[in-house]
């Protein structure tokens, strides 16, 4: 699709077929590549897929694309040189004969293909909730000096650090190698404030959001705040999903699932702690994933139950949402990247 910056409209331009149930999405750096997994259920193994984006007309060119290593494939992500894939497996599927793996990292060849895979970890471990009967990794992501891989652990109420080379793509323990949240939290996603000073990881089974100090020399995490994201007064099913922080470091936003709403709360830059200051409807159902556009001025929701992808005005000053008028229907939306051309 087609974004206006200005108004918050979205045309639509190009349509690709040909892939089975793509879930979350990446773009390189350059904006020349996309990145989508498939997380099919009963598959062994899921996959990666590279694509080449046409700036003209957004039209889509299949490269290649590679096995996950493990089933049900949650997420995948770019380290900051955008040489390096990292794909993470939810496990929500048969094991097969060879043991699941929580964190692939795989190399991108110049014209975008993804190569084989280089390295990759497994996790252990399990929770009090039934869904968490073992690992279930949902998120990767690199740390801001490219130095260390995270990984939140649905399964095991952990966020999972690994130290990452990033000349060879190789893993290896931190020298902390995680951070236990609370047991029945659900770990799902992740997003450090600018600063390099915090992460903050939204819970999925609690409905919470986690802040943690960040030690760039240990990859160690330490507990903050935990705050809840529901609505006042709300005791329905809810299941939160994704995170995001604006590049000024002043707000935080979290999707709730259920009573579909964006929870928005402001940072303080010194502590790293939130203080809540609303929440909005996503004006669909099921909000599975949310992204600012290049500007900032606008949130835009996956609702994936809702079938609309909603573009939410969002005031850089206040951080408070409105709706901009602008939707797009879209059978059941997983996620929104963009890519800006000059």
């Amino acid at each position: 699709m087609e974004f206006d910056e200005a108004s918050g409209r979205l045309t639509p331009l190009a349509e690709t077929t040909g892939i089975d149930n793509p879930g979350y999405l990446a773009i390189d750096p350059t904006g020349r590549f996309l990145y989508s997994v498939s997380e099919v259920a009963g598959w062994h193994e899921g996959t990666v897929t590279a694509y080449r984006i046409e700036p003209d007309s957004g039209t889509l060119t299949y490269i290649n694309k590679q096995p996950t290593l493990g089933s049900a494939c949650a997420h995948v992500s770019l380290d900051r040189t955008g040489r390096w894939l990292l794909a993470a497996n939810y496990r929500d599927g048969p094991d097969g004969a060879r043991p699941p793996k929580a964190l692939v990292v795989y190399p991108l060849d110049p014209d975008g293909g993804i190569g084989a895979p280089v390295s990759s970890a497994s996790h252990s471990g399990n929770g009090p909730h039934d869904r968490q009967d073992g690992p279930h990794p949902h998120c990767t992501q690199i740390s801001p000096d490219n130095r260390h891989i995270l990984v939140a652990d649905l399964g095991t109420d952990h966020v999972m650090v690994h130290a990452f080379d990033a000349t060879s793509g190789t893993l290896s323990p931190a020298a902390r190698p995680s951070a236990r949240l609370e047991p029945g939290s659900g770990p799902r996603h992740l997003a450090f404030h600018p600063s390099a000073k915090f992460l903050y990881v939204i819970n999925e089974l609690a409905n919470t959001i986690a802040a943690m100090a960040w030690s760039a020399e240990t990859g160690g995490l330490d507990a903050i705040q935990t705050i809840s994201t529901l609505p006042s007064g709300y005791a329905d099913v809810a299941y939160c999903s994704d995170i995001q922080v604006s590049s000024d470091g002043k707000f935080l936003y979290g999707a709730n699932r259920g009573p579909d709403s964006i929870f928005c709360a402001a940072i303080d830059p010194a502590s790293g702690r939130l203080a809540p200051i609303g929440t909005h409807s996503t004006i669909g159902s099921w909000p599975r994933q949310i992204s600012f556009d290049p500007t900032e001025r606008f949130l835009l929701v996956a609702n994936q139950n809702g079938n609309i992808v909603t573009v939410l005005a969002r005031d850089p000053g206040t951080g408070l949402l409105s709706d901009s008028g602008h939707h797009v229907m879209l059978g059941t939306p997983m996620c929104v990247k963009f890519a800006r051309y000059p």
